[in-house]
């Protein structure tokens, strides 16, 4: 296995994406810099299980950037947040590919809100705010998130955002998608098994049946 250095992280993410999208230089400079730090930082504390080289390429960066990509085209966002960032996923690869949005990382634990800042400091269109989402007063045109209880993610909709992108497990999905309030497009499945999907949903209001 080649050493895990800047050209092996840019030919795996090349490899990997290449169905789906394609990076700039820039941006893989930019990914490869939070990797560095965040396999730096882990050592430390633990801001991540995902074991550092391919695993956490494809766990992390890959399905976060396969995710972004899969953002409805005709949805208008300028400002999304990703409720309980953690290490910065998918927040800092949907800022990264996605550089005309403005991306809130919303984090409450905070060491890992200290790491997100350091993480970001050269993302001109990131912000960390350190605190609960139930506590955050302004509201985005999107939220997403994984690893968070979907259904506390789906609570915030459409108080935080009309719109909600979560990456989750299938059997998860199956117990959101009866929810009277959000209207899901079609699941997608990530492509690096698992059961592991993308959707996509917005704001519903179920009309109230006639006679009632």
């Amino acid at each position: 296995m080649p050493e895990p250095d800047a050209a092996w992280f840019a030919e795996l993410l090349e490899r990997e994406l290449r169905p789906w999208l394609s990076l700039t230089n820039a941006q893989v400079e930019q990914l490869y810099a939070h990797y560095e730090l965040l396999e730096r930082w882990n050592k430390r504390m633990n801001l991540t299980t995902v074991r550092s080289g391919r695993e956490m390429v494809i766990r992390h960066y890959c399905e976060s950037l396969f995710f972004a990509a899969q953002t409805p085209k005709h949805w208008e966002i300028h400002q999304a947040a990703d409720i309980g960032s953690g290490a910065g996923f998918p927040g800092v690869p949907m800022a990264i590919l996605k550089p005309n949005w403005q991306v809130v990382l919303v984090e409450s634990n905070r060491r890992k809100a200290t790491f997100l800042k350091e993480a970001t400091r050269h993302l001109e269109n990131t912000e960390v705010l350190a605190e609960r989402a139930e506590a955050v007063s302004a509201s985005y045109d999107l939220l997403v998130s994984r690893a968070v209880d979907p259904n506390e993610v789906a609570s915030l909709v459409p108080q935080l955002a009309p719109r909600i992108g979560l990456m989750l497990g299938e059997e998860d999905f199956a117990l959101l998608k009866p929810l009277p309030h959000v209207a899901w497009a079609e699941p997608i499945r990530l492509p690096w098994g698992d059961r592991r999907i993308c959707v996509y949903g917005e704001f519903h209001v179920k009309p109230v049946p006639r006679g009632t």
